[in-house]
């Protein structure tokens, strides 16, 4: 012994009794010039990836649980297959399933305005397209047919309280306003018993029997609504849509001719046509008077309506404006002439929708209306004419544009105003 430490690894010694960290060896090969080197050897292959456990399928407990939440479509995905499976092995389930179903159907209420304002007119409009009607409806009792159906849309979804909602029914009458103090079942009571005039004239059964007292709306209104003592409910409203519904109806199935058939009004006579369309506008506004008193917007008629509506009060003011100058209430007649023979005119301009121009004979209703022989025009917008003619505005806050004879003006304001009634 020398005084060397000697590694166990490698034989060697180290300097002060250290022992070294040999480094790594070469490979047999690397030393050996004389062989070539080896390929290594091919990896071996990685074992297949064991497929996860499936879960076990939901127990027949558990799938009937669900029943209830598939029915409302609020399943997920992976519920909805789980349950759809299982109803076609389980009779009792999918029966059960068959009566949650028709069960979820009766939870949907009856749709409204708020959702689908124009939802009739446009299936409508896509059934007629595809297919005629058999029988379709006259074009005239078209108004009448869907104010009527607007109306009671805006009605399905009033409570009890609503139908006792105070209404105030407005008109113009000699020159000042009046008004009346009703209900909303007040008001379709009035609207049913003054349709009724037409019922009558087709010789349809009378809403109010055949005590009916003779007369026109005022007094068959104020019959119905003294008729009982308790204010009319809920209940007047499914009459009133039937017996609408058979108006419609009979006109439809009545062919031509039926629309010159005269309806009595009492002081005055209206042909059919337009009875209907005069139906039609009170409809409207009494529709407009009911949405006001519960706080409801409510819509217009459609621009082709409206202009029918227009139309057939443009023509009747050379009558309203004759029979005030009777009364004392208008200018006397500056020029009389034969029927048919042209007269001093009014030219009324109506703007917006439903507008256009119509000359009005001024001194006799059988006058013919002359461009040559104007002597004033008015300019209204259509909204607001047919609030004067509801006697809804009085015919001194009309916002007129005017020009020319200023008592030609005033007068066929008035009789405007005029044509309304209770």
């Amino acid at each position: 012994m020398n005084g060397r430490a000697q590694s166990p690894d490698d034989g060697y010694e180290r300097p002060g009794g250290q022992a070294r960290i040999p480094g790594p060896r070469g490979a047999a090969d690397d030393l050996d010039p004389g062989h070539a080197p080896r390929p290594l050897p091919s990896p071996l292959p990685l074992p297949e990836a064991l497929p996860s456990p499936q879960s076990p399928p939901p127990s027949h407990a558990v799938l009937k649980s669900l029943l209830g939440a598939w029915a409302l479509a609020a399943c997920s995905a992976e519920e909805t297959r789980a349950v759809e499976d299982h109803l076609t092995e389980c009779a009792p389930c999918a029966e059960e399933a068959l009566r949650l179903r028709d069960a979820v159907g009766l939870l949907h209420p009856e749709e409204t305005l708020d959702l689908k304002p124009l939802l009739r007119s446009r299936v409508l409009e896509d059934c007629l397209g595809k297919r005629p009607a058999r029988i379709p409806v006259p074009g005239w009792a078209s108004p009448y047919d869907t104010e009527t159906a607007r109306l009671d849309a805006l009605l399905q979804d009033f409570g009890d309280s609503e139908w006792h909602t105070p209404v105030r029914l407005k008109w113009f009458e000699g020159e000042r306003h009046r008004s009346q103090r009703t209900t909303v079942a007040g008001v379709i009571g009035h609207l049913m018993t003054v349709d009724g005039l037409i019922a009558t004239a087709l010789g349809l059964d009378d809403p109010l029997g055949s005590e009916a007292p003779p007369g026109g709306p005022t007094v068959r209104t104020e019959y119905f609504w003294g008729a009982s003592s308790y204010p009319a409910t809920r209940q007047v409203r499914e009459p009133w849509r039937e017996q609408g519904h058979t108006l419609v109806r009979t006109v439809s199935f009545a062919g031509r001719g039926v629309a010159e058939l005269a309806v009595d009004y009492g002081s005055f006579a209206l042909p059919l046509g337009d009875a209907f369309l005069e139906r039609a506008f009170e409809c409207w506004v009494h529709a407009w008077d009911i949405a006001d008193a519960v706080d409801y917007p409510y819509e217009p008629p459609s621009g082709p309506h409206l202009h029918r509506m227009i139309d057939l009060a443009a023509r009747l003011l050379p009558s309203a404006l004759a029979q005030r100058r009777r009364a004392g209430l208008a200018a006397p007649a500056r020029g009389l002439v034969a029927a048919g023979a042209p007269g001093r005119t009014l030219h009324l301009e109506i703007e917006g929708a439903g507008g256009g121009g119509w000359d009005i004979a001024l001194d006799s209703p059988g006058a013919k209306p002359s461009a040559e022989r104007t002597v004033a025009e008015i300019a209204l917008d259509g909204l607001e004419f047919c609030q004067l003619a509801a006697g809804h505005i009085s015919p001194e806050d009309a916002a007129v544009g005017q020009h020319g004879d200023r008592e030609a003006i005033r007068d066929v304001l008035f009789a405007a105003a005029s044509l309304s009634r209770l």
